[in-house]
This record gives structure tokens, C-alpha cells and sequence, in this order.
């Protein structure tokens, strides 16, 4: 299967983001592929009151109408491209909560699947910049999967956004219900990206035996207090021998590789971990 993950720097407008957005899938896309999107990228940074008003209420799956601008982009171009469009995450609004959630759709428009994200980030970095994500938004509380078809096979996606990546029993859990490519749709801080991110996704390549698929955020966003935060961008693919496929740098692009799945099968049976576990 031939993915792809998007990298954009985004800001507060769902307007430019969507234009951005359109124009790398554009630039990226063939029939058939796998295509990811990075996190929040309909509004990233801003305060409460900008985010609520560029997040959508979502529709009841397969009930046309009721969609939002964000949403209507993800399925229309799906549908106009012949892709599956994994559509990173996007502010999810129930009521006056927030969640940031995943939506997957596929090369009819239908939406597959949608996840919230379980693990929110309250960090303070090491140059002491603080992030309270549970100040904006909810935490799910599901696991999903959900499986897509693809010319020569179907694949199994697990769910996950950003800092879910440093949760391994997240990672098992999916893998255990039968992920075969995971997907971290992420706005990596550049603090710990630098140290942490290719480290943290080729662990957990390694651990599911799982192609990862990473599309990320890059450059320069304001938050609430007007502070400039960067994101580390270099999106990437590995295999699930934890070998980094495809990457990318900084700014606008993205990285493209082709998900083997024989080479999945023989990690799989050649080192047989998951029938190996003891303690969880």
C-alpha cells in the first residue's frame, strides 16, 4: 500500500488550513494511497474561544447534513481522490467540551472510523514552557481500530494522536486487536522533539510490530497568551523492524513509502513477541 504523511505549518484559521491542506493532497496523492494529515491542523494555538468557534460538531456516522466545514473537506476529498484520508485530528465539539479527534474516511467520502484523544498533555518541557491540554479539551476513553481496503489488500489502522506515543500499553492494546499500521497524527513541541520523537515512534514500531505513520506539524503557531510555540515536524514512516522508511524535514511537504506486508508478516513470524508476553 503506498501512504503518505502530510506535514504543514497551521495556524488558528480552519480557512487557510483547509487551503494548505488541500494543496499538499493534492501534491502528494494517487489512487488507492494512504494519506495522513497531522494533528489539530484545522486550529492550532489560539484560545478556547477561537478554538470552540473553528471546531465542529460532528455528524452521526453516514448521516449527510450535518457536517462541518473540516469535516466536508476530509470527505470530499477522499472521495474526489480515490484515497483513504486518515484526517490527523481536528477540535471536536460536544456541547462546550472539546475533544481532538481522529476521523478516517474512505475513497467513497464514508466517514470508517473516529477516535478521541485518550492522553492529553500536561507537561512542563525542559526550557520550562508549560501545556495544560485538559484546560481545553476532554480525554476519550476508547481504542479503535478500523479496517480499510487497498489495491492488493486491506490493512488494519490503530488510533492514536501525538502524546498517546509515549504509552506503550496504548500501542499493545491496539496491536492486540490487530493493528497493522499505527497512526500518530502529532503537533510535537520542538523541546522534545529533538530528543524524543524518532526515538518514541521507532520503540513502537518495534514493540507492535506495526508500521508507524507519522504526520506532523511544523514551524511556528501563537497560543492562547500570544507566545510563539514550535512545533518539530520531521514526519515519518517505519516498518515494523523499526526502520525509518520515508522522513521529512521541516516546513510544508510530506513523505511517501510503500507498507509491505510480507516484510510485516515475516517480523511477525520471526520474532513472535506478542505470544511471548508474560506481564501484560
Amino acid at each position: 500500500m503506498h501512504s503518505i504523511v502530510i506535514q504543514a505549518e497551521c495556524g488558528a484559521s480552519k480557512v487557510d488550513n483547509i487551503a494548505t491542506m488541500r494543496r499538499l493532497i493534492e501534491e502528494a496523492a494517487r489512487p488507492g494511497a494512504l494519506v495522513s494529515l497531522p494533528e489539530m491542523w484545522s486550529c492550532l494555538g489560539a484560545d478556547r474561544a477561537t478554538k470552540l468557534d473553528q471546531s465542529e460538531a460532528l455528524p452521526t456516522p453516514g448521516d449527510p447534513g450535518q457536517d462541518g466545514s473540516a469535516y466536508r473537506f476530509l470527505s470530499d476529498t477522499a472521495r474526489a481522490l480515490g484515497i483513504t484520508l486518515h484526517g490527523g485530528s481536528i477540535g471536536e465539539r460536544v456541547g462546550d467540551t472539546l475533544f481532538n479527534t481522529t476521523l478516517v474516511f474512505g475513497p467513497d467520502g464514508r466517514e470508517r472510523a473516529r477516535y478521541r484523544k485518550i492522553h492529553l498533555f500536561d507537561v512542563t518541557t525542559p526550557t520550562g514552557q508549560g501545556y495544560r491540554e485538559s484546560s481545553l479539551f476532554g480525554a476519550g476513553d476508547a481504542v479503535v481500530t478500523c479496517r480499510i481496503d487497498a489495491p492488493g489488500g486491506g490493512i488494519t489502522l490503530g488510533l492514536t494522536i501525538c502524546y498517546d506515543l509515549r504509552f506503550a500499553e496504548l500501542f499493545l492494546a491496539l496491536r492486540r486487536a490487530g493493528a497493522e499500521a499505527i497512526m500518530v497524527p502529532a503537533a510535537f513541541t520542538a523541546e522534545t522533539g529533538r530528543d524524543h520523537w524518532e526515538v518514541l515512534l521507532r520503540a513502537r514500531a518495534i514493540e507492535t510490530q506495526c508500521f508507524i505513520l507519522a504526520a506532523a506539524t511544523t514551524g511556528a503557531h501563537r497560543d492562547a497568551a500570544g507566545r510563539t510555540r514550535l512545533t518539530y515536524g520531521h514526519s515519518l514512516i517505519c516498518d515494523p523492524w523499526g526502520s525509518v522508511l520515508a522522513t521529512a524535514a521541516e516546513g510544508d511537504g510530506f513523505a511517501a513509502a510503500e507498507l509491505d506486508m510480507a516484510r510485516l508478516e515475516q517480523v511477525r513470524a520471526g520474532m513472535p513477541v506478542l505470544s511471548h508476553r508474560r506481564l501484560v
